[in-house]
């Protein structure tokens, strides 16, 4: 019988996610995502080279679901707008990629994360976007960089201090349309200021 190379790796990034959102790349555990993916750990290290190059994969892959899923095509003030709503629901229906770019800054400190250059690019080609969306008043008072930085600490903090939000919110407080609202409220006051 064949071996379904696809398959398997799938199943192992699929694995992976969860055990890296959960424990970052120094708590995760070979052993533990290859249990979860019902493959044998050798696996790992055939289709990956080991547990760093897994993490590197995973976050990739996350990236490139989120740049696929979320585009931001337009550039209108409200493409923008609505942009930062998307990006949040992507967040909300996927907290772990919030939690895997967390501990990719945790764990390296300024050290260049997974394949930084060609991330800062994508991230720069976002930003010349977003410099498009922004009036020319607001051009005047904010840096486009400051605005997606916004956008995307805004959408995934939520998701990786869940103790802050008990505290502040208090302990049933879940209520992630609010949250929703909160920052497209935001970047509308960012962005169209003057807008009602």
């Amino acid at each position: 019988m064949a071996w379904d190379t696809e398959r398997t790796r799938k199943l192992l990034l699929d694995a992976a996610v969860e055990e890296f959102a959960a424990r970052g790349r120094a708590g995760a555990r070979i052993d533990r995502i290859a249990a979860a993916a019902g493959v044998n750990k050798e696996r790992i290290y055939q289709y990956f080279g080991g547990k760093d190059a897994l993490f590197d994969a995973v976050v990739l892959a996350e990236l490139d679901h989120l740049a696929e899923a979320v585009p931001l095509d337009a550039a209108t003030p409200e493409a923008l707008i609505e942009y930062a709503g998307e990006v949040f629901d992507h967040y909300r229906e996927r907290p772990h990629l919030a939690r895997l770019l967390h501990w990719e800054g945790l764990e390296l400190g300024h050290e260049p994360g997974v394949q930084e250059g060609p991330r800062t690019e994508r991230y720069r080609a976002k930003v010349a976007v977003v410099a498009k969306c922004l009036p020319e008043t607001a051009r005047t008072r904010l840096r486009p960089e400051d605005v997606l930085l916004t956008i995307i600490f805004l959408a995934t903090s939520w998701h990786v201090m869940p103790q802050l939000n008990r505290m502040i919110l208090g302990p049933a407080e879940h209520d992630a349309e609010r949250r929703r609202d909160a920052l497209v409220w935001t970047i509308r006051r960012l962005v169209a200021p003057d807008a009602h």
